[in-house]
C-alpha cells in the first residue's frame, strides 16, 4: 500500500486524492462522449462532472464527520475519510441544479451518466485499496486474502480486499448497462438499472466489511443500498407502465380520419 505516491517540492501527492481526480477525469471523458452522441454539448457534461465532484467531496466529508461525531478528532478532518453515499447525495443535488439551469433533459442525462458514474466509482475504489485507507474487509483464509501492514489502519492478518471486489463489480455492472443500452430503451431504464445493480453490489460486499450495524442488524451502507434498489425498482415500474400506456394509446386523429375516408376511385378505364 502506498498512501503517498511521491512528493513534489515538499507537497505530498496522495494515492487517494489522485485516484479521485482520475475518476473525475474518466467520468468527464465518458460523459462528454455520450453527450456528443446524443447531440448535447460536451461542455455541459464537463461542467456536470466538475460541480458534482466538488460538491460530492463536500458532502462525503460532511457525512463522514457526522458519522464520527461522538468520537471526532482532528484526524477526521484530514485528506482521507469520505463517505460514498454522502458524496452521491450531494453530487446528485449539484447535478440537478446544473441540469435545471442549463435546461438539459433530465432523463437523457441520467441514462447517459449511469455508465460513467459506475466506472468512476470503480477507479475510486481502486484508489481506496492502494492507499490503504482501511476500507478492507474481514479476515479470511481464502487464497486471495491480503495483508495491509502499511495502510492507514494496518493489519498483518489476511483480509478480504473488498475495494477490489467493488472495482470488479463496477466493471461488470458497466458491461451489463452497456449491453442493455445497445437496444433502444425507454428513458430512465439505464439509470434505474444502475441504482439496482450498484445498490445490490454494495449490499452484498458489506457483509464482508467491518462496519457497525445501524438498524435491524444492517449497516448504514446497506440501508442506503436498499434505498437505492427500491428507487431503481420504482423507476422500472414507472417506466414500464408509461411505456405500456404509450403503446396501447388510441391512434392519432389524423390516422383515424384516414381510415374513415371513402376508398379512392381508380382512374383507369375498363378494358
Amino acid at each position: 500500500m502506498r498512501p503517498i505516491l511521491f512528493s513534489v517540492l515538499g507537497l505530498d501527492i496522495q494515492t487517494y486524492g489522485l485516484s479521485k481526480a482520475l475518476a473525475a477525469l474518466l467520468g468527464a471523458f465518458l460523459l462528454g462522449r455520450a453527450f456528443q452522441r446524443l447531440g448535447l454539448k460536451k461542455d455541459d457534461a464537463h461542467a456536470l462532472v466538475l460541480w458534482a465532484t466538488v460538491w460530492g467531496f463536500v458532502g462525503a466529508k460532511i457525512y463522514h464527520l457526522l458519522e464520527n461525531l461522538p468520537n471526532l478528532t482532528w484526524h477526521h478532518f484530514g485528506g482521507t475519510g469520505f463517505t460514498w453515499y454522502g458524496g452521491l447525495l450531494a453530487g446528485l443535488a449539484a447535478a440537478l441544479v446544473l441540469i435545471r439551469r442549463r435546461h438539459l433533459p433530465l432523463a437523457v442525462v441520467a441514462d447517459a451518466a449511469a455508465i460513467p458514474l459506475t466506472l468512476a466509482y470503480g477507479v475510486g475504489r481502486l484508489g481506496c485499496w492502494f492507499s490503504g485507507d482501511g476500507t478492507y474487509g474481514r479476515p479470511t483464509t481464502l487464497p486471495w486474502g491480503m495483508t495491509v501492514s502499511d495502510g492507514t489502519v494496518p493489519t498483518d492478518v489476511p483480509v478480504h480486499p473488498t475495494p477490489l471486489y467493488e472495482a470488479l463489480a463496477a466493471v461488470l455492472i458497466a458491461a451489463v448497462l452497456w449491453r442493455v443500452a445497445r437496444r433502444r430503451q425507454p428513458p430512465l431504464t439505464i439509470f434505474a438499472g444502475y441504482l439496482i445493480l450498484s445498490g445490490g453490489a454494495r449490499f452484498a460486499v458489506e457483509f464482508l466489511r467491518i462496519n457497525e450495524p445501524a438498524l435491524f442488524g444492517l449497516t448504514q451502507p446497506q440501508l442506503w443500498s436498499i434505498t437505492s434498489m427500491l428507487a431503481g425498482a420504482v423507476l422500472v415500474v414507472m417506466v414500464r407502465r408509461r411505456h405500456l400506456q404509450g403503446s396501447s394509446a388510441p391512434p392519432r386523429l389524423a390516422a383515424r380520419d384516414r381510415s374513415l375516408a371513402p376508398p379512392a376511385v381508380s382512374s383507369s378505364t375498363p378494358s
